[in-house]
């Protein structure tokens, strides 16, 4: 059974918005399952540290996109948004080149919050990062949002 109030259908999957993070950094959304919703990024000098590995903080910015993204098809949003309220990540392999994929699911979908596990996987399969992302779902009146 699908968890989704909204649909994520193949048109607001392909948006990308223009000059923002997720643009930067080429993130795609790729796939929606009725519980999921899978994104990747590539493994380049935008998304690297120092000495070449994927950066820790480009793994947290895929997780929270994809998480954010797949929230708020889960509420209302001609009433209500979700936004990110906290995020932990643990890395566990590093990366160098390629695309990394990750994969949201719901823990949790309740009405004022929501917990989402993202796990981030190299091109064979293998865990590179695993994060948790709780979202906070307000009343977009309240807290003057416009849709």
């Amino acid at each position: 059974m699908a968890i989704w109030k909204v649909s994520p259908s193949r048109a607001a999957l392909r948006f990308k918005p223009r000059s923002t993070l997720v643009d930067h950094l080429d993130i795609r959304i790729d796939e929606a399952g009725d519980d999921y919703l899978k994104g990747s990024m590539p493994v380049d000098q935008r998304t690297q540290q120092s000495m070449g590995f994927l950066h820790g903080g480009a793994s947290v910015a895929l997780a929270e996109t994809l998480g954010s993204i797949a929230a708020n098809f889960c509420v209302d949003p001609s009433t209500h948004a979700a936004v990110g309220l906290q995020i932990n990540a643990n890395h566990v392999r590093t990366v160098r080149s390629g695309r990394v994929t990750g994969t949201a699911r719901p823990v949790h979908l309740g009405g004022s919050t929501q917990v989402w596990t993202i796990a981030i996987e190299d091109e064979q399969g293998r865990t590179v990062s695993v994060a948790t992302l709780t979202m906070a779902v307000i009343e977009r009146a309240r807290m003057g949002i416009e849709r």
